[in-house]
């Protein structure tokens, strides 16, 4: 008879246990369903391809242009300017007749953030093919900057370590040190100041703010002109922001 109640007694924990899972299950199943259908009948899977397709084709594009011959220096949304600290050492050698050496100065500035920055494409997409569902619904439904702080969140370490050798070697093979010191030098006798800053560090931060400069006017682009969505699923996938 123990055995009998102790048989009953299992059983019907067992079966408790059950319906607990049961329970749960039914509790998750909304999102698991969520998860599979995606927004409005497009699934995840196309709303992730469609939004990694956009950052490519626009990543692809700007990296491009910005490792042309003066395409940091002819584009005005990554062009590295002196530090502000500095802007007076540009108009004193203007005032003083040595603007040609101002803009060969800043000429080599830029020289070295374009050799640098083709190291950022394998970097941009490695974070781009390792983006979830979950990234890819947030950065298609958020704000207009979401792609860009995704990967500004997701790249500019990497981006630092990537960039700054390349800069230091490129601002020494174009004499871009030497010009930069001959810069300061000349300044710090008319001026009596001793200014010396880290130029290579400037450049490397400089040259990262021009590359998301460039992937913002990107996003904003893809986002609100719909002339640029040249394929059907971009059209499809980014149909869903324009009637969120």
């Amino acid at each position: 008879m123990k055995k009998i109640y102790a048989l009953i007694i299992a059983s019907g924990i067992f079966t408790l246990s059950g319906c607990v899972e049961m329970q749960s299950v039914s509790q998750q199943l909304p999102g698991i369903l969520q998860q599979n259908t995606g927004i409005n009948g497009v699934s995840n899977t196309t709303i992730s391809n469609g939004l990694k397709q956009a950052l490519n084709l626009g990543l692809n594009d700007g990296i491009s242009k910005l490792g042309q011959d003066n395409g940091f220096y002819n584009n005005s949304l990554a062009k590295i300017l002196l530090p502000s600290e500095l802007q007076g050492v540009e108009k004193t050698l203007r005032n003083i007749g040595l603007g040609s050496l101002a803009d060969q100065g800043l000429k080599l500035l830029n020289s070295a953030a374009e050799d640098a920055v083709k190291e950022a494409a394998p970097i941009f997409a490695n974070a781009i093919t390792s983006m979830s569902f979950q990234d890819a619904t947030g950065i298609l439904l958020g704000g207009d900057n979401a792609a860009t702080n995704y990967l500004q969140q997701k790249t500019t370490n990497q981006l630092t370590l990537a960039f700054q050798p390349k800069i230091a070697n490129s601002l020494g093979k174009v004499g871009a040190d030497k010009v930069w010191n001959k810069i300061i030098t000349q300044y710090n006798t008319i001026s009596g100041k001793n200014i010396n800053p880290d130029i290579n560090g400037y450049v490397t931060e400089q040259a990262i703010k021009g590359v998301f400069n460039m992937v913002a006017e990107k996003e904003a682009s893809i986002r609100n002109n719909s002339a640029l969505r040249t394929t059907s699923v971009l059209k499809q996938v980014f149909a869903l922001q324009d009637n969120k």
